[in-house]
C-alpha cells in the first residue's frame, strides 16, 4: 500500500469516527429532550402519589388508635389471641418505618425529577443571579447513583454572593466535570469540591485523587471529540461544551493535573458580569 493510499484509508477511518461520535452526541441530545419531557409529564401523579401517601399516613394512625380502643372492650385473652394470629405487634411497628421509607423514596423521586427540569434546555434560559451552591447540591443528586459506590464527595463552600449566570449551564459544567473524575476512577476515589471567590472572580474548583492526565494532552482535552476514555465510554465533547459554556459566561477554565496524581479543574465566573452587559 503506498502513503498515499494509507493517508487516505487513516482518513477515512477518521471521518468514520467522528460520524459515529456525532451521531452519540445526537442521541445524548434525543435523550436529554426524552428526559426533560419525562421529569415533566410524571410531576403531577407524583404529586397525587406524595399526597395520598399522607393521608394514607393519617388513616394508619387512625385505625391503629381505633383498634387498640376496641380492643379494650374485649377479654384480654381474647385481645392477645387475635392480635397474635394477625401479627398486630409486628405490623404496628413495621407500618410507620415502612410509610416512612415510601415517603422518603418518593421524597428521593421528587428531587431528581426537579433536578432534571435543571438541566433541560440549556439554550432556552436566561443569565440571572443565582446560587452557586445549590446548582452544585442539585448536580449531587442528579449523580447520587452513580458516586455512591465509586466515589467520596468532600465539599468546602465559602460565603459566596449570588453569580449572575445561566444556572442550568453552569450545573451542566459541573456534571461534566465530576463525571469525568468519576469515570476516570480504577477503584474507589475521592473528590473534593471548593468555592471561593475574591474582587474578580467567584470560582469552582473540582478535584479528584484520580489517575491524572498525561502533561501532552493537557492541550488537547478541551478539543471536540478528543478523548482519554475507553471506546463507547465517552464522546469527546463534554470538556468541550464546558469550555463553550464558560466562555458564553466570559469566565475560564483551568486545569492542573500530573499522572498518577490526579486533576484539579477551576472554572471562574466574573464576579460582575452586569459590567459586561450579560
Amino acid at each position: 500500500m503506498s502513503i498515499e493510499q494509507s493517508e487516505v484509508e487513516s482518513l477515512k477511518k477518521q471521518v468514520a469516527q467522528l460520524n459515529e461520535q456525532l451521531m452519540h452526541s445526537e442521541k445524548l441530545a434525543s435523550l436529554g429532550q426524552l428526559a426533560a419531557g419525562v421529569a415533566h409529564e410524571i410531576n403531577n401523579p407524583i404529586g397525587y402519589v406524595a399526597s395520598n401517601l399522607s393521608s394514607l399516613n393519617e388513616y394508619i394512625d387512625s385505625l391503629m388508635m381505633l383498634i387498640k380502643q376496641l380492643s379494650k372492650a374485649l377479654p384480654i385473652e381474647k385481645t392477645n389471641k387475635l392480635k397474635l394470629a394477625h401479627d398486630f405487634d409486628y405490623i404496628s411497628k413495621d407500618l410507620p418505618v415502612l410509610m416512612s421509607q415510601s415517603e422518603s423514596g418518593l421524597q428521593r423521586v421528587i428531587e431528581i425529577v426537579h433536578d432534571l427540569k435543571d438541566f433541560s434546555y440549556l439554550d432556552d434560559a436566561e443569565f440571572e443571579e443565582a446560587d452557586i451552591h445549590l446548582g452544585i447540591q442539585s448536580t449531587l443528586n442528579i449523580l447520587g447513583n452513580e458516586l455512591k459506590y465509586k466515589a467520596t464527595i468532600n465539599t468546602s463552600f465559602a460565603d459566596l454572593p449570588p453569580v449572575r449566570c445561566v444556572a442550568s449551564q453552569i450545573n451542566q459544567v459541573v456534571l461534566n466535570l465530576i463525571l469525568n473524575a468519576v469515570q476516570a476512577f480504577e477503584f474507589r476515589g475521592e473528590i473534593s469540591i471548593t468555592t471561593g471567590f475574591n474582587e474578580v472572580w467567584v470560582w469552582i474548583s473540582i478535584e479528584d485523587n484520580g489517575p491524572g492526565i498525561e502533561h501532552d494532552k493537557l492541550e488537547l482535552i478541551f478539543q471536540p471529540f478528543f478523548t482519554t476514555k475507553e471506546k463507547h465510554k465517552g464522546t469527546g465533547l463534554g470538556l468541550a461544551l464546558s469550555r463553550s459554556i464558560i466562555d458564553k459566561h466570559l469566565g475560564v477554565i483551568e486545569v492542573k493535573s500530573k499522572l498518577g496524581s490526579g486533576s484539579c479543574f477551576t472554572v471562574k465566573l466574573p464576579i460582575s458580569a452586569k459590567d459586561y452587559g450579560i
